[in-house]
């Protein structure tokens, strides 16, 4: 995908495309795992010497375990940092996920050496991504001047090839920095390949913890359609075969002895993963086209051949849509095994919740109970407040009375006293 809004050559322009890497992992007693699958972004950036500081490059979104990701990079500095390339990942719907969401994520990142991939800077990291820390990355991957080093090969023609790898599988070690620079070991041609869409696989690549890698989807908006290879292949088959070639003996025993050496020992399933399945293809039209009466090869054998070359062309079909298949059902497993884990843990805190609820509901009935009890005693003190304030008057007014009895009866004590003391006096 070109990203330039403006026209102009010196415009910075980026080409990035997706791919879907396959593996089987194996155990290390050699017995096959799982499958499992790397998310690879490659990005083409071009005019590099464009872009300015503090600006960056954000990926279209793509799914990894069920979210949406993308890469962000700094081409020349993450903020303050205008002195290395910035890249991250970050997950792009972190707004919608719920507050408790996680998901592990092991990725790596590399800035490829074009003159010599074994000298490409990869790093790789593993991750707990959370809905409050959904992006993770390396603000100082590589340093500017190092990048635009003429010695390397980081930046040809000013232009950079970034590489992104990503995965939610738990097993250890999945992605490694041997993986990155050993992922295109088959010489896979950088410059050019990603705008035609021409990649392949490398043949044989094993190492402990892996079997095969193929590529499984690619995405590029200047690949060629099925229709346009399908019509451009049967016109080229329509040609060799009119083309009346003369075949000499030992060709045709050199293609046979190819057709059974490459062929006794493989299945459709190989010919899917290896792409010989061309050359064995001309083997049979070599065949077709030979003289068959100056060898011990009858007419009916050469028939039955060719018959076979037919044949295969539907076996490797077939065989690649049962491995899709059953990359399909793989995939859907690790989907099921997914949801699966997330509906356990839904359910243990559906029991946390009822059980925070029963509390709750415990608690609230004392406090229903307690505010009943509040309410009947207060309303009790209240009817009695009332009938007092009813009575208040003549409490007030027998206050008063005994008030003015109590001075009456001080006034005549106060007689007594005097009384009491004049008879003293006499005696």
């Amino acid at each position: 995908m070109e990203v330039n809004s403006k026209s102009g050559s010196n415009l910075p322009k980026v080409i990035w495309r997706i791919e879907i890497l396959e593996a089987v992992v194996c155990s290390k007693s050699g017995s096959k795992g799982g499958n499992v699958e790397i998310s690879k972004v490659t990005w083409r950036i071009q005019n590099f010497s464009g872009f300015k500081n503090g600006q960056s490059l954000c990926s279209e979104n793509f799914s990894v375990d069920g979210n949406k990701w993308n890469i962000v990079i700094y081409p020349k500095g993450y903020k303050n940092n205008v002195d290395h390339l910035s890249i991250f990942l970050h997950v792009a719907d972190s707004a919608t996920l719920p507050s408790r969401w996680t998901r592990f994520a092991q990725f790596g990142f590399a800035v490829v050496d074009r003159i010599d991939r074994t000298n490409s800077i990869a790093k790789v990291t593993t991750q707990e991504f959370k809905a409050t820390k959904s992006s993770w990355g390396y603000p100082s991957f590589l340093t500017l001047s190092e990048l635009e080093d003429p010695k390397r090969g980081y930046l040809v023609n000013d232009a950079c090839l970034v590489e992104a790898y990503i995965s939610t599988d738990t097993t250890q070690g999945l992605i490694s920095p041997e993986l990155i620079l050993e992922t295109d070991s088959d010489k896979h041609e950088t410059k050019e390949a990603e705008r035609q869409g021409s990649h392949r696989q490398p043949d044989n690549y094993e190492n402990q913890t892996w079997k095969h890698i193929i590529a499984k989807q690619a995405i590029d908006p200047e690949e060629p359609t099925d229709e346009d290879m399908n019509t451009f292949f049967s016109s080229l088959d329509s040609e060799l075969l009119s083309s009346g070639i003369v075949v000499s003996q030992e060709e045709a025993k050199e293609a046979l002895a190819k057709l059974i050496d490459e062929a006794l020992d493989m299945t459709p399933v190989n010919f899917y993963y290896s792409g010989k399945f061309s050359p064995l293809q001309q083997a049979f039209k070599i065949l077709a086209s030979f003289n068959c009466s100056s060898t011990t090869l009858t007419i009916a054998q050469q028939n039955e051949l060719m018959t076979m070359g037919e044949s295969l062309k539907e076996l490797v079909d077939r065989a690649a849509k049962a491995v899709q298949e059953k990359t399909h059902l793989t995939a859907k497993e690790s989907i099921k095994m997914m949801i699966t884990r997330n509906l356990d843990r839904n359910t243990t805190r559906y029991k946390e919740v009822k059980l925070e609820v029963k509390q709750v509901e415990q608690k609230l009935s004392a406090l229903l109970a307690e505010q009943k009890d509040i309410f009947t005693s207060s309303k009790g003190m209240k009817m009695e407040l009332e009938a007092l304030g009813e009575k208040w008057a003549e409490f007030e007014a027998k206050a008063k009375v005994a008030e003015e009895e109590e001075k009456a009866v001080e006034e005549e004590w106060g007689r007594m006293k005097d009384l009491m003391s004049c008879i003293k006096r006499m005696i």
